[in-house]
This record gives C-alpha cells, structure tokens and sequence, in this order.
C-alpha cells in the first residue's frame, strides 16, 4: 500500500512538472513582452530662432532677466510665446465653445499606444482616399508623419503654407472610429488657408485632443508607446508639451 502511494505522488509531480516545462516554453503574450527600445524625444526644440510659428501667431521671444556667464549672482529668464508654439496639444476648447480646456484633457487619451502612418511626400491631403491607402484601423492613437518631416519643417524657422494636413472627411472616419488622440508633424493639422476648421471642429469635437508640431523625422512607421504632456494651464485651449515614443514589438 505504501509503495503505492509513493508511486502515485511521483507520477503527479511528473505531470505538474511536464506542464511546468510546457508553460514556460510558450511565447510571451504580446501585452507581457518586454518594450525593445528606449525612449525616443519627439518634440520640437523652442529656438526663437529655428522653430516654425504659425503665420499670425504670437512669437517666441525668451529672455535672460539675469545671467552667471554675465556675472550676476544666478540665472533667471523669462518666456514669451503662444500657446500652440512648436509641440502642443489642441484642447476642445480650442475651437469648441464648451469644451474641455488643456488642464482636463485625460490623461488616458495622451499616455498608450499609438501607431506610426508614413504619408508620402506627394501627399498634401489626408483624405478619406489617403487613409483607406494604410493599416490605420484598430489604432487608439494615430501620428502622421508626413512630408514636412522629409523635409525638415519644423526645425526651420521658415513657416510653410503647403504643409500635409488632415481633411475633413478623414477626421470623421478617425472620430467615428473612437480614435484617442491624432497627431501631425507640423505646427498646424488644419489645411492653411480652408474656409472653415473643419477638421479641428470634428476631432475636438469628439472630445479628441489633437498634437500638432510633433517632430518624426527619424521615427519609422510602426506601433509605438506614447506618452505626450502639455503644461498644466489651466482654463486655456492649449499648450506646449513633451512627447516621447517607444517602439513596440
């Protein structure tokens, strides 16, 4: 009887050993996989003297109040600039009478996955017909990198009419969609000069903050991780922010 008994617990610690073994050897879940790159910083130097501004918008003016290198006891300066100067985010209440100000964006929409579309230099209107051309559904957060990355726009003072943008009918599909956060490689992703801002009104609209000015030149497409902050300001319709994305396997 005892030997039995014996034979039956090793046979047991067998099978849960064998599955151990099985268990261990299977390929870690894609939500359990380690992130196989660093951080990358995707946002825009301000240089009053090499970052775009948006034609009409308030420039970029930083001053020194006080400076070491001049011999006074500490270094002290001072800011001037627009709310939507180099990498910021639209808030709702940048073109919706009751929407969200920047200090209530949720953070849930700027922090998670997002997915990378390379839009070809020929291509100045994301349209519905662009969009339908690139793996774009099933993505919570979707950036464009566009031509103005190709060409290096937002590292050039210069500020460029004929920048990529997003259309009107392209925003509805992306707002339909329950798109998070949509974001543009360049100061603005309205068409520059369109009658109506159509696009920011369907995106804000549905409560979706938008990150214009983001800096992609060196980022490949792909899925990424991202974490996008804007000043805390509060009761205003945008400002500057910080992005960083990390490739995903």
């Amino acid at each position: 009887m005892q030997n039995q008994m014996i034979s039956s617990l090793v046979a047991g610690i067998g099978v849960v050993a064998a599955l151990g073994t099985t268990a261990c050897s299977r390929e870690p879940s894609a939500e359990s996989r380690e992130p196989s790159a660093e951080w990358v910083d995707v946002s825009a130097n301000l240089d009053p003297a090499k970052t775009p501004v948006y034609e009409g918008d308030a420039p970029m003016k930083f001053t020194f109040l006080k400076d070491m290198r001049k011999g006074d006891a500490l270094t002290l300066s001072m800011f001037s600039m627009g709310a939507h100067s180099g990498t910021h985010i639209d808030a709702p209440m940048h073109f919706i009478r009751d929407g969200a100000s920047i200090d209530r964006v949720p953070l849930a929409s700027l922090i998670g996955p997002a997915r990378v579309i390379d839009i070809p230099d020929s291509v100045q209107s994301i349209d519905a017909a662009e969009l339908a051309r690139h793996e774009w559904k099933g993505a919570r957060r979707i950036l464009f990198r566009t031509r103005s990355s190709v060409r290096g726009w937002m590292t050039s003072s210069t500020f460029h009419r004929d920048f990529a943008y997003v259309a009107p009918d392209a925003a509805q599909l992306l707002a339909d969609a329950g798109v998070q956060l949509v974001g543009v490689d360049y100061i603005s992703a309205e068409q520059f000069g369109a009658p109506a801002p159509a696009t920011h009104r369907i995106l804000l609209g549905k409560g979706i903050p938008m990150v214009e000015g983001l800096l992609l030149a060196e980022i490949r497409p792909g899925e990424y991780d991202l974490i996008v902050l804007p000043l805390k300001v509060s009761g205003y319709e945008g400002a500057p922010a910080r992005a960083v994305l990390r490739k995903r396997d």
